[in-house]
C-alpha cells in the first residue's frame, strides 16, 4: 500500500523520462487521470490510455521528447503531501517559472492549471508544479 499514490505516479514519470522510455504504467484512479489530462493538454506527455495489468487498471503514458530526444519533462515535484499539505487562495497562486511551467491546483471547480485557476479566481491545494 502507497501513502502517496500520487507522489509515486509524479517519480514514475520522473524516473521513465530519465531513461528515456516511451511508455510508463501507472496504477489508475479518477485523480490521476485528471492531471494525466493536464500535463498531456499542456505538452508534457504525448497522451495516455486505460490498460488492464493482470486484471488490475492502469493508466499507460506516453512519454515526450523533443526533436533531439532531450526531455521535455524537465523537473516534476509534488508541492503538497500527506503530511504537510499546502494550500493557496486565489490571490497567492504562484506563477512557475514566470509562465513557462504550471502548477496543478485541486480547487472547487475540479483539477486546474495555474493559469485557469487565477482566471476563475479560485484557490486549493497545490498538489505538484512541471516545467
Amino acid at each position: 500500500m502507497l501513502s502517496d499514490p500520487i507522489a509515486d505516479m509524479l517519480t514514475r514519470i520522473r524516473n521513465a523520462t530519465m531513461v528515456y522510455k516511451d511508455t510508463v504504467d501507472v496504477p489508475a484512479s479518477r485523480f490521476k487521470e485528471e492531471i494525466v489530462k493536464i500535463l498531456v493538454r499542456e505538452g508534457f506527455l504525448k497522451g495516455y490510455e486505460k490498460v488492464d495489468v493482470d486484471g488490475k487498471p492502469y493508466l499507460r503514458l506516453a512519454l515526450k521528447y523533443g526533436p533531439r530526444r532531450e526531455q521535455v519533462i524537465k523537473h516534476i515535484r509534488r508541492i503538497s503531501k500527506p503530511g504537510r499539505r499546502v494550500y493557496v487562495a486565489a490571490k497567492e497562486v504562484p506563477v512557475v517559472r514566470r509562465g513557462l511551467g504550471i502548477a496543478i491546483l485541486s480547487t472547487s471547480k475540479g483539477v486546474l492549471v495555474d493559469r485557469e485557476a487565477r482566471r476563475l479566481g479560485v484557490g486549493g491545494e497545490l498538489i505538484c508544479e512541471v516545467w
